[in-house]
């Protein structure tokens, strides 16, 4: 029953990241640091992760003198996301 659940969203981090990212186009570090309540190396090795792997499109512009990072989840991204969260629903509706 969970070999549809996908071993990359377990950590609740990179469930936040990705949550954050399916009903936001971009999101900047400092915001998903934020909202997550992470140190900045925590978030980082994750995004790092989800990057790897295709899930996550990275953009990094400078506005005026500051650098400024922000991530989208990629159609790739989303896709795997959504199919995890079925797994998740499919395994909490035949609970017994």
């Amino acid at each position: 029953m969970i070999e549809n659940l996908n071993k990359v969203f377990e950590s609740r981090v990179r469930l936040g990241i990705m949550s954050l990212l399916m009903v936001n186009e971009w999101v900047e570090f400092k915001s998903l640091k934020e909202q997550l309540k992470v140190t900045d190396g925590n978030l980082a090795s994750h995004l790092a992760a989800l990057e790897k792997k295709l899930l996550i499109e990275v953009n990094k512009e400078f506005v005026g003198k500051k650098p400024r990072t922000t991530y989208m989840a990629t159609k790739q991204g989303k896709e795997l996301f959504m199919k995890h969260l079925e797994a998740l629903e499919e395994l909490i509706r035949n609970r017994k």
